[in-house]
Parts: C-alpha cells; structure tokens; sequence
C-alpha cells in the first residue's frame, strides 16, 4: 500500500515538473503562491506536534508518578514496581508516538499494516527482547528472588544484590560497587543461587589439629569459643565434631547457625579466633613442610 502511494507521489512530481518546465512565469508564480498556505499549513501542524509532544510526555511523567504512588500504597513488591513502571512508559510512549503520525496526517493503518506484513521479519529481530520480555514476566510471577536480594547466576558466576527489575533487563549491584546488567531471558531460564532469601544460614569453619596433639582439649576450646558468639542463633543446634583424618592433621569442624546478614562477619572473626584460642591452648596447626635429608658419601670407600 505505502509502496504504491510512493510511486503515485513520485508520477505526480514528474507531472509537476513537467508543466512547470512548460508553463509561462505567471502561471509558474501562481502555482508557488498556491502552495504556500500548504506549506506554511504543514508548518503549523509540525509546530503543533512539538507542542503536544512536549506536553505528552510531561503527562506521561505525571501519570507514571501516579501510577507508583498507587503501587507504593499497595504494597507490592519493588521488582513489580519498576516492572510496572518500565512497561506503562513504553506503551504510553509509543501511543504518543501514533498519535503524532495521525496529527501529520500519516495513516496510522498504513504504519499497522506495514508492521503487520514485516511481523515475521521484526519478530526474529526482536527475538531477544521479547525472550526478555517473557523472562521478566516470569520472574515477577515465580518470584525467585526481588529487589534487595543477593544472588549467583550458576551459569556465568555472576553475583550480586538485585538493584532493579526492568522489562528486559536485571541489574545487580556488587560488594566492589559494579553494576551488572543480566537479560531477564538468562536468568529465567538458567539456575541461580539466591543466597539472602532465608533470614539464617548455617555456618561450617574448619581446622586441622597435628595428630599428637590432644583432640578432646581441641574440641573444648572450641566449643567454648562457640558457646561465646553473640550472634549465633541460640536456638539452633551448634557442634563441634571431627570432619576427617587427613594425611597430616586431624580435620576439626565447627557448626552454627547465624542470621544471613552476619555470616560473612561471623565467619572472619570466629576464623581468627580459632587460631588464637588453638595458640593459647599449645595446639599446634600443621602446615606442609619440606625435609630435605643430605647424606654424607664416603670419599675413600670404592668407586
């Protein structure tokens, strides 16, 4: 269709310019005259579109604040939100946009139907972005994880606490202060690991102990040690056992369970401790070791 009007254009220029090369001057002054208040007409409207653009999108700002007032008042989940928000400014966007197109007078049937008949062609196009699409829908429904929470994506190893939610994309914020940006397509079709979802985790430390040392004063000192931690859960059960003999030590293990925002913290400072608290017991910590034994040749023996 838009083809065929292309081409009605371009014969009727040709006709113009034809009778132009014939005419006299008065009639060629009478024909610029003439299309004057056409232009200054299409003049006008291009005007008049910049103004309503300007004053679409101010509305389309003041309805989007409205729109995350109304979702902050409901208390839905932050990734919903900015999903939500993300989705409403680009169907309002492109609803401006139409409109503009049949304010100048461009068919917006003719638009439709040229998207209608490249649909096949824009759909593999837009292949990615609407497996995006699709991903970030089924993240807000399943909700494997939300705003505000630390994860691992098992596939490229990528880390980190969850910042946003977009239409497309999922950014993650990492403890060194990166932004990643992860398609919504990969993470909901790839396994991750949402490390912060519980409000506990149990926390395991380890230690190897020299075989002559003496293992039930080891076991004492450390559950001792334990016993003291502020932060560990009372509640739950916390026990210190023999892991492993390994080939030089005897591999001591420690259990507790600690709230997830102070594992990390948790797990540095018992770390230290142990070695102090092992130190002050007189109980050795092996270590690999190299003995190099020289043997003395006898110089007047037989060659």
């Amino acid at each position: 269709m838009i083809l065929n009007q292309v081409k009605t254009d371009i014969d009727v220029l040709a006709d113009v310019a034809e009778q132009v090369q014939n005419a006299e001057p008065d009639q060629i002054r009478a024909y610029f005259e003439g299309l004057l208040p056409k232009f200054l007409d299409f003049g006008v409207k291009v005007l008049l579109a910049l103004v309503i653009w300007f004053v679409g999108t101010k509305i389309i700002k003041l309805l989007r604040r409205i729109l995350r007032r109304f979702l902050e008042r409901s208390h839905v989940d932050v990734g919903v939100k900015q999903f939500l928000d993300s989705f409403a400014k680009a169907a309002m966007y492109f609803c401006l946009f139409m409109m503009l197109l049949g304010w100048l007078g461009i068919s917006t049937a003719s638009v439709v139907a040229v998207l209608g008949s490249a649909g096949l062609a824009i759909g593999m196009a837009l292949q990615g972005s609407l497996g995006n699409f699709a991903g970030g829908v089924l993240i807000l429904l399943l909700r494997p994880f939300k705003v505000g929470d630390y994860i691992i994506e098992d596939g490229n190893k990528n880390e980190g606490t969850v910042t946003e939610i977009q239409l497309f994309y999922t950014k993650l914020q990492t403890p060194d202060n990166r932004v990643i940006v992860i398609p919504n397509g990969s993470l909901a079709n790839s396994s991750l690991t949402n490390v912060t979802q519980q409000d506990k985790r149990r926390l395991d430390l380890y230690v190897g102990i020299a075989y002559e040392a003496d293992l039930k004063e080891a076991k004492r000192v450390l559950a001792a040690l334990i016993d003291k931690e502020e932060r560990r859960l009372a509640q739950e059960e916390h026990i210190v056992f023999v892991d492993s003999l390994e080939d030089s030590c005897v591999r001591l293990g420690c259990r507790l369970w600690v709230a997830t925002g102070d594992y990390w913290q948790v797990k540095w400072d018992l770390t230290e401790q142990m070695k102090l608290v092992l130190d002050e017991a007189g109980i050795s910590i092996p270590f690999n070791q190299l003995e190099v034994t020289l043997k003395e040749h006898d110089t007047q023996g037989k060659m």
